[in-house]
C-alpha cells in the first residue's frame, strides 16, 4: 500500500491564493487598482511557489524516473507555463471582462445606488467558480499540443 504525498499547492486551502486576482478583477469596480495590483501579487506568488516545489521534487527523484537537471528545468517550465495561463492571466481577463461588460449592462439598465455599484462585482465573484474547470481543461489541452510534446 503506497501512502500519497499530499500537495500543498493543490489539495489543500492554499490553492486558492491562486484565485486571489481573480477576486481582485472581481471588486476593481469599487476598490483602488492597488488593491487589484496587490491581488496579482499574491496569485504569482503562489505560482511561484508551487513551480518551485514541482521543481525541487523533479530534481530529487532519481534520474531515470526522469529527475536531476533536466526533469527540474522541465517541471519548471510545465507548472510555470500552465500555473500562469490557468491561474492568472486567463482568469483575470475573464473576469475582468465579464465585470465589465455587467457594469454596461448596469448602466445602460440605469441602475444607481449600491444596488448598481455591487452587482459588476457580485456576478464576477458569481462567475469564478465557472470558469476555473473550462480553463483549466483548455491549458490543458494547449500543454499537451505544445510545450509538452516539445520536451518529451
Amino acid at each position: 500500500m503506497s501512502v500519497t504525498e499530499k500537495d500543498l499547492y493543490r489539495d489543500t486551502p492554499v490553492r486558492y491564493l491562486g484565485y486571489a486576482n481573480e477576486v481582485g478583477e472581481a471588486f476593481r469596480p469599487i476598490i483602488k487598482k492597488i488593491f487589484v495590483h496587490a491581488s496579482y501579487a499574491v496569485s504569482i506568488g503562489y505560482v511561484l511557489a508551487d513551480t518551485a516545489d514541482k521543481s525541487r521534487k523533479q530534481y530529487e527523484k532519481p534520474a531515470a524516473l526522469g529527475g536531476g537537471t533536466r526533469g527540474a528545468a522541465i517541471a519548471t517550465g510545465d507548472t510555470l507555463i500552465w500555473q500562469m495561463f490557468a491561474s492568472v492571466i486567463i482568469p483575470g481577463f475573464t473576469i475582468n471582462r465579464i465585470c465589465w461588460a455587467t457594469k454596461k449592462a448596469v448602466k445602460m439598465g440605469k441602475l444607481k445606488g449600491p444596488v448598481g455599484k455591487w452587482i459588476p462585482t457580485a456576478v464576477g465573484l458569481a462567475a469564478i467558480p465557472f470558469i476555473i474547470h473550462p480553463i483549466d481543461r483548455g491549458v490543458d489541452y494547449v500543454m499537451d499540443e505544445t510545450y509538452r510534446k516539445y520536451v518529451k
